[in-house]
């Protein structure tokens, strides 16, 4: 946790992954995070993994250091009490559809300055997930093993966490263009254009425009340059990437495959030096020296000699390898061990993934229970008597702990 947005109060009525990393994102960096959510949880309140109990660990992760209040949505008199909260608070990051009672234009009524952040799935307002959307742009295509031309989605959410991201670069971005301005506005974030438009940005709708054509499966070959996983002696599977001439020229040396290389330049007229693109024409030719120079070395060996040469490389791992790891985690300060979490399991959890050396990081802050700071936030926003707020909890209009 830091403390760079402190004094910014950001409502999130959001659920699944996209939109409450936004919130979570801000919360980390010190805002006022407000998470709103159906009396008894939203649809993603037991979303697996869960323990035995039933706490989702995905939920009690994703909203970290954030605040709780529970609402009936159901009864008008609840949608109105939030409908009061975000003109109150005057900055909205959710992912409900763009014409319901969430509307931006519905809700700035109230309040002309408002922002909302709204993640979607297509710019029309149809519906699309990460899964889908990756489908759409193409990436599967050239995933997965090279003996297989069966698409492979990616277990990694990645369009959903980069949509959250942006998601909260945006609320960011549109406070402080109101702050100068006075203006707020709607952005409108969907998953299919932020997807789409990464590809664009690494070149992938250029090259196909260029090519006439999609590129090839590499397996877990690297584009472009000389990269790819090898087995080592004692069964070790490793990446190995030289991603830069230094590195390409450390290689070499590191696995004695200057005569070898000099081989094979000579027999095709070609040189290796200075040129990617020509080392990945090649890459088979290539492939197969490293793949027995790293055959005849154990792991120990082989990273040794890549380190000293400056190569980029690593072993694969399981998740609990990695969790194993105290460089990642163990030793790693964005770790704290979290002894109050809803779920009552104590564990590692992540806290802002930025370093800032001027600051001080605070540890991860628990996720809220569902309705836990109800009676708070209803009077520090609206400022509604604690007799109100009783007869809104006695009614089951407002939420709390159970």
């Amino acid at each position: 946790m830091y403390d760079i947005l402190s004094g910014l109060s950001v409502i999130e009525v959001s659920s699944f992954v996209a939109s409450p990393t936004a919130g979570l994102y801000c919360a980390q960096f010190g805002a006022d995070v407000v998470r709103v959510d159906q009396i008894g949880g939203g649809q993603d309140f037991r979303r697996w993994p869960v323990t035995a109990r039933g706490d989702s660990l995905s939920w009690e992760n994703l909203n970290r250091a954030k605040r709780s209040l529970a609402l009936d949505f159901t009864r008008p008199e609840g949608r109105e009490l939030l409908t009061r909260l975000v003109q109150s608070v005057g900055n909205l990051i959710t992912n409900l559809p763009v014409g319901g009672f969430m509307a931006h234009e519905r809700l700035a009524a109230g309040r002309a300055d408002l922002i909302t952040v709204r993640v979607m799935g297509w710019p029309d307002g149809a519906i699309a997930l990460d899964y889908t959307a990756n489908a759409a742009v193409g990436f599967p295509a050239l995933t997965g093993p090279l003996e297989s031309n069966a698409p492979v989605n990616h277990v990694l959410p990645a369009w959903d966490l980069l949509t959250g991201a942006y998601a909260a670069f945006a609320m960011v971005s549109a406070v402080r263009r109101r702050e100068h301005t006075g203006l707020g506005g709607e952005v409108r974030l969907p998953l299919t254009d932020i997807a789409m438009g990464s590809a664009a940005n690494l070149g992938r709708v250029a090259e196909v425009l260029y090519t006439g054509k999609d590129r090839e499966r590499l397996g877990n070959g690297v584009f472009g340059t000389i990269g790819r996983d090898f087995v080592t002696h004692d069964g070790v599977r490793v990446m190995i990437v030289a991603i830069n001439e230094r590195q390409w020229q450390g290689l070499a040396r590191a696995l004695d495959l200057g005569e070898a290389l000099a081989s094979i330049e000579a027999a095709l007229g070609i040189s290796f030096t200075g040129d990617d693109g020509v080392r990945f024409t090649h890459r088979e030719a290539i492939y197969r020296l490293i793949e027995r120079s790293a055959a005849a070395l154990t792991h120990a060996q082989l990273a040794a000699r890549l380190d000293a040469a400056g190569v980029t490389h690593g072993p694969y791992k399981t998740m609990p390898e990695a969790i194993a790891d105290p460089r990642l985690v163990g030793e790693n300060p964005m770790f704290a061990v979290t002894d109050n979490n809803p779920s009552g399991f104590a564990y590692p959890a992540a806290g802002p993934f930025a370093t800032i050396p001027q600051l001080e990081r605070q540890p991860p802050a628990p996720a809220p229970l569902i309705g836990e700071h109800s009676e708070r936030v209803l009077a520090d926003h609206l400022q509604l008597s604690s007799g109100e707020i009783a007869r809104l909890i006695d009614t089951g209009i407002v939420g709390t702990p159970a």
